[in-house]
């Protein structure tokens, strides 16, 4: 007669497998997490070299857009002239032409029919993984909060509500000076009166900001110096909710807090260090940072990726974000 396991051989059998599980468990999350960041690395680079062949055919670094209350219209083409923000112009060069001229008739207009505003609205309905830390979130639609209060978006259908919109976890670099701001009250009554109020003289030290046309040429401290884009702060518990004032809105709108961000450290609340992303902390949400432990991640006007570390100086994180001071400064090793 076979004797049988007892209870208590029974019971070392299953704390030795919980173990060894446990032992395992963060291996396979710490596997997970490297296989994440690669891709984000990667995306930054896509966005990157995006942007190069955006040089290469409009002579510019893509621009920052209008106003929160447009959104990308192809026929208005590349550069100031492009309501929609820096995502929508590099759609062409992330091999998504087709998503790109979804609201295209061939007829700049200041009248925007139904068609057209209902090509924009695909648009904006459509999640791409290019513009999503997969650490963070899915890409998928998100609450658009402002809902109730933009049904006025000038070139796009707002009927039925628009409820949930494409995200972004990555933002232009405005410069080294929080001054960037919204027209939050004004409704555009044409596609000429947008333009006009929202685009003159820009005192901003970035390469992104709002209707930015920067040449590769006006990149005096270094193109491998200089901030293009990166990865932007965001509170933990903000990341589905669609509240948050750095990222109410979509990935494809006009200028926004969304899709922009600054490097102003001054010793007031302005103050905009990159962090790592923290449940209940708002204090730089016009700051870069990332979800990552290793770091935030950044496109470079050469089109180069990095990964900074949190620690990165004030003064040096300062001048990498501002184009022209003079002051060149290098990503510490």
């Amino acid at each position: 007669m076979k004797k049988g396991f007892t209870l208590v051989e029974l019971l070392v059998v299953i704390a030795i497998i919980g173990m060894l599980v446990g032992l395992l468990l963060p291996a396979v999350q710490q596997a997970r997490e490297s296989a994440r960041l690669l891709q984000c690395n990667n995306n930054l680079k896509q966005m990157g070299l995006a942007s190069l062949n955006h040089v290469d055919t409009a002579k510019t670094y893509p621009s920052g857009g209008w106003h929160w209350r447009v959104v990308g219209d192809a026929d208005w083409g590349l550069g100031p002239d492009q309501p929609g923000g820096w995502a929508f112009s590099l759609l062409p060069f992330l091999e998504q032409e087709a998503l790109y001229q979804s609201g295209s008739n061939g007829d700049k207009t200041n009248t925007p029919n139904a068609a057209k505003k209902q090509g924009a609205r695909v648009c904006v309905e459509t999640p791409l993984s290019v513009f999503i830390c997969p650490s963070r979130r899915a890409a998928k639609l998100y609450p658009f909060a402002h809902g109730t209060n933009h049904s006025s978006l000038y070139n796009c259908t707002p009927s039925p509500t628009l409820t949930e919109v494409a995200k972004i976890d990555y933002a232009g670099n405005f410069g080294s000076r929080k001054t960037e701001t919204n027209a939050v009250k004004f409704t555009p009554a044409t596609y000429a009166e947008a333009q006009d109020f929202n685009c003159g003289d820009s005192p901003e030290s970035g390469v992104i900001y709002r209707c930015s046309k920067v040449t590769m040429q006006q990149i005096k401290d270094g193109t491998s110096n200089t901030y293009l884009l990166g990865e932007k702060y965001l509170m933990s518990n903000d990341y589905d909710t669609g509240k948050n004032d750095s990222d109410n809105e979509g990935a494809f709108f006009g200028a926004v807090n969304d899709t922009l961000r600054t490097t102003c450290v001054s010793k007031s609340s302005q103050n905009q260090m990159p962090d790592q992303d923290r449940e209940g902390y708002n204090t730089p949400k016009h700051a870069f940072g990332s979800t990552h432990s290793a770091g935030f991640g950044m496109a470079m006007c050469d089109g180069s990726a990095q990964r900074i570390s949190y620690e990165i100086t004030p003064e040096i994180h300062n001048r990498l974000g501002d184009r022209r001071d003079g002051e060149k400064a290098s990503i510490p090793e």
